[in-house]
């Protein structure tokens, strides 16, 4: 699709100021690659603490040349999830409770006390896009960009939910603005005063209507958060559990440094790990970007699964117990949310919200990566006309129809839909045509049969189950169709297909009445 005009590259953080004896070496610009990239494009020498200046952490805090330092690392913003706006019911803290309750939503304070039936409740499924930056950081040169973009959706009656990031890098049609890195979206609505029927006014407007048109959902609500938020809501819960569970042995390291603590922001083991509110900003901002980094193979996709595994150890933590009994909590996390938090809920939904998310378990909250769907990578790398290194969808610029497959998929009631799996059927019979009724049987129930072929005459059934059980809802299926069938993991035709279950007809799946004669 050709572009309406081009667009001017997107306004650059400035480089960080630091005093001479500093070594650090910047990073050449921020228009990181999200795929393909390589240790060697970005080269970044730790900060030396011998040669770094002796000053307390109030004096370096209010330095403007340390405040430069945190610009020059990009700094990375972040959503906060459901949690952080339906919280703010789980507890009533006074006049404060009161007055954070309707900064953030706006409306009569009484609305607390009643219920409203949320949108897209009838048809039992409510989305909210997310969206974090860094406004609240002074004079940070591209403050407004929403580098956080991720979409909550809640099942409202299995009471079930999924939460997906958007990559900020995704390239997208920003109406009149021409193309440009979805990130930008919000600046852009802001600057041009989008105004369309349907959706809120200004930037988060025109974010939602740009993610509706793509990814084909509706989006009921929004909520945008500075990046403060998540620091400030992890120390109010008293700090959160997070796993480590990266594919290098030795964990994660990322080797930025911190310019007060002189220590690597991120440097965590495999495993269990209690982070507080600044340890939780620093992984959410970590991306494995320069030198010796380690545990972060997939750069910014890597970023954005810890940020969503933040996220959900944060509601968890701050549904318990300990956190809802303790006024003092509640009364620090109606703080973080009312001074980092706008949304278009009203009080009265927040309650609905909060009755609807309470019942959830942490497992109940699908964690979705756009390049692990199925595991497919549903992205490809795009270089724009303007040079910036971009994303777009793995089918083409503007092709979003895989993507919307896949998220009917994992939306929809039909356990068979969900699990999507990808079949071969074999016809092991004398019986012509065979497999390719099964093919039509299969795919009626939304099943995808990647192809058919023949097999060795086979008297019993075969479920070449190659999941390892992952697929279980498909398995009991195919066994009510043919109950004599044999599930076995392996068999002589798993390395020929790839596919999650090969199905091997036997003479028992012959219908009674077909007459046989030879071939599939």
């Amino acid at each position: 699709m050709p572009h309406k005009k081009p667009f001017p590259a997107q306004p650059q953080r400035p480089a960080a100021q630091l005093p001479k004896h500093d070594p650090v070496t910047r990073l050449a610009g921020t228009n990181f690659p999200a795929v393909g990239m390589t240790l060697n494009s970005y080269k970044h020498s730790p900060f030396s603490v011998a040669e770094a200046p002796l000053h307390t952490e109030a004096q370096v805090r209010k330095s403007s040349k340390f405040r430069n330092f945190l610009r020059g690392f990009t700094i990375k913003r972040v959503s906060l999830t459901l949690a952080l706006l339906v919280l703010l019911v789980g507890g009533w803290v006074g006049g404060k409770f009161v007055y954070n309750t309707h900064k953030v939503f706006g409306g009569n304070i009484l609305g607390v006390l009643s219920t409203t039936k949320l949108k897209g409740e009838d048809v039992g499924r409510v989305n909210i896009l997310l969206a974090g930056n860094s406004a609240d950081d002074v004079g940070h040169s591209g403050g407004d960009l929403t580098d956080s973009i991720m979409l909550l959706s809640l099942d409202t009656k299995n009471h079930k939910a999924y939460m997906m990031s958007i990559p900020r890098d995704l390239w997208v049609n920003v109406g009149d603005s021409g193309y440009s890195k979805i990130n930008y979206a919000y600046v852009a609505g802001k600057k041009n005063n989008f105004n369309q029927s349907g959706f809120p006014q200004g930037g988060m407007g025109m974010l939602e209507s740009i993610v509706e048109a793509n990814f084909g959902v509706n989006i009921n609500y929004y909520a945008l958060v500075n990046y403060a938020a998540l620091r400030d809501a992890v120390n109010a819960v008293g700090g959160i559990d997070f796993t480590v569970a990266s594919t290098d042995k030795r964990g994660i390291y990322d080797p930025n440094i911190d310019y007060v603590t002189h220590k690597p922001l991120v440097k965590l083991t495999n495993g269990v790990h209690h982070i507080d509110g600044e340890q939780a900003l620093d992984i959410a901002r970590a991306r494995g970007d320069s030198a010796y980094s380690y545990g972060f193979p997939r750069s910014d996709f890597d970023r954005t699964e810890n940020q969503r595994k933040l996220l959900v150890a944060l509601e968890q933590k701050a549904i318990t117990a300990g956190v809802l009994a303790s006024p003092t909590k509640l009364s620090s996390l109606s703080d973080a949310v009312g001074s980092n938090v706008k949304s278009d809920i009203t009080i009265s939904e927040v309650r609905r919200l909060y009755d609807l998310i309470k019942e959830m378990k942490g497992s109940d909250i699908t964690s979705v990566g756009l390049n692990s769907a199925n595991g497919k990578n549903l992205l490809d790398s795009y270089t724009s006309p303007d040079g910036q290194s971009a994303l777009v969808p793995a089918a083409g610029l503007d092709d979003y129809s895989d993507i919307q497959k896949y998220l009917k998929q994992i939306t929809s009631s039909d356990l068979l839909v969900r699990e999507g799996s990808q079949m071969v059927v074999l016809n092991g019979t004398n019986t012509s045509g065979l497999a390719s009724q099964v093919r039509t049987k299969l795919t009626s129930k939304n099943i995808s049969v990647l192809a058919t072929g023949d097999a060795t005459d086979t008297a019993v059934t075969q479920i070449v189950d190659e999941t390892g059980g992952k697929k279980p809802a498909t398995v009991a299926y195919l066994k009510k169709l043919y109950p004599k069938a044999v599930v076995t993991a392996t068999s002589p035709y798993t390395k020929a297909y790839n596919a999650d279950i090969i199905l091997v007809l036997g003479t028992d799946a012959v219908p009674k009445t077909t007459s046989t004669t030879s071939t599939q």
